[in-house]
């Protein structure tokens, strides 16, 4: 068998332990592991989200984590143009992907050239989603109680 590359990515922005969990979870099943990280851009079209953290900065925490071998920055929403790039054999996902319309379709796209989707347990207890809703709050309280909101972007 070859070399298994593997390929986890995320936005990583507001980067939490179930971001850490992915990466190693992933590195524990590949040879070399590239993290890609979706570009602001790509958050905004795709998510509609705006990004806490710029991508330069994402890419750049996520390239000094020891598990990670090297960083791929996402700018288009098609993981077949990041596979034609990165050539990866495994794509690792949180296993809130497994069964959605999402995750049977990479299954299926990936399955034609060869990629392996493997799911890992999706850390329930943080997200950045709900990290996002923490910082809405300590924000709106603070500008309730006469305090200045925190600088945005």
């Amino acid at each position: 068998m070859g070399t298994r590359i593997g390929y986890a990515v995320g936005a990583f922005d507001l980067f939490h332990v179930g971001h850490l969990n992915l990466l190693r979870h992933a590195k524990q099943h590949c040879d070399v592991l590239v993290a890609g990280v979706v570009s602001d851009e790509m958050l905004r079209q795709v998510k509609g989200i705006e990004p806490v953290i710029p991508t330069a900065e994402r890419a750049e925490i996520v390239r000094h984590i020891s598990f990670v071998d090297d960083v791929y920055v996402e700018t288009t929403p098609s993981k077949m143009d990041s596979w034609r790039d990165v050539q990866f054999t495994h794509f690792f996902k949180g296993d809130d992907w497994r069964g959605t319309e999402k995750g049977l379709r990479l299954e299926r796209e990936f399955a034609e050239v060869g990629v392996e989707v493997v799911y890992f347990p999706y850390t329930a207890h943080t997200s950045s989603s709900s990290l996002r809703r923490a910082l809405d709050a300590i924000t709106a309280g603070a500008t309730a109680v006469g305090a200045p909101a925190l600088a945005s972007r």
